[in-house]
């Protein structure tokens, strides 16, 4: 068996430089277009001369730290294989406990927003689960828009998507369920220069404040852009859910509660828009 076939690669530390075998596999399956399978099954297939080139081009980029998702443009999400660039978060397993409560919590027949959307993840995986969803989506970041549009394509999925800084450049009207995974790392946090961190866009990843800021925009526009007992949920870092609920709570939000990820740490809150009674209900309370 020649030594540039698949299977003495894969076993090869040389080859593989010092990446563990599951990322060299993944690797390979990208340059060579095959499934984890066919590695298997075609074991004495020989990379051709391209083919080592391109696979050892990528193997010393992971090697410096380039994430996986960057190197092959794609990373699976909810069940959906979704194309991603560095123009994009890489979508994490943490978010899709936010899907999984705008499932739950979306009305049949509604509408939902999903701001700073990114990649798309949370508004496609919402819309490929419930047709029934009126999806729309914005980022401030046209090329994010663009990665966006292309999974909504390739999942089949009506989605609306706008350009806009969270609500200043949207239609004036109201949603019945607005989810966000905003940024949320505060700035000079060390984790940004560390991993994949750093090859993420870092206005997607941070405020550049307290980690907060966005949350205090999102939340107060929330009021007037949330339908009556509208919900809103919010992803947020593992030790900010105190703060959002009290964000909630202080813009008079109802039925404020943190969610657990599967780590056990609270990821999402929610809250409920408060629907004020009218001054003919009120007059209708006995004394």
């Amino acid at each position: 068996m020649s030594q540039h076939s698949i299977a003495n690669l894969l076993n090869s530390t040389t080859a593989a430089g010092t990446l563990p075998a599951l990322e060299t596999r993944l690797l390979m399956m990208h340059v060579l277009n095959k499934t984890r399978i066919q590695l298997i099954t075609q074991a004495d297939y020989e990379l051709s001369d391209s083919e080592l080139n391109a696979l050892q081009l990528l193997i010393d980029r992971r090697v410096q730290g380039e994430p996986i998702a960057y190197l092959i443009g794609q990373r699976e999400f909810f069940g959906l294989m979704l194309q991603v660039t560095p123009d994009v978060l890489i979508p994490r397993p943490d978010t899709e406990l936010l899907v999984e409560l705008g499932l739950q919590y979306a009305p049949p027949n509604s509408t939902v927003l999903d701001l700073g959307t990114g990649s798309g993840a949370i508004a496609i995986a919402l819309a490929h689960q419930r047709a029934d969803l009126q999806v729309w989506a914005c980022d401030i970041s046209q090329a994010a828009l663009a990665v966006a549009q292309n999974n909504a394509v390739t999942h089949q999925c009506k989605i609306t998507l706008l350009k806009s800084d969270w609500y200043a450049q949207l239609p004036d009207m109201q949603w019945q369920t607005i989810v966000s995974n905003p940024p949320y790392i505060v700035q000079h946090d060390p984790h940004l220069s560390q991993g994949d961190l750093r090859f993420e866009p870092i206005n997607a990843l941070t405020d550049h404040a307290d980690g907060l800021s966005a949350y205090r925009q999102l939340i107060a526009g929330a009021v007037s852009r949330l339908t009556e007992d509208g919900w809103l949920l919010l992803e947020h870092g593992y030790d900010q859910a105190q703060a959002v609920r009290a964000l909630l709570t202080e813009h008079q939000f109802i039925n404020v509660q943190s969610w657990c990820d599967i780590a056990g740490i609270e990821r999402v809150s929610v809250g409920q828009r408060h629907s004020i009674p009218s001054p003919t209900f009120l007059s209708k309370i006995p004394n």
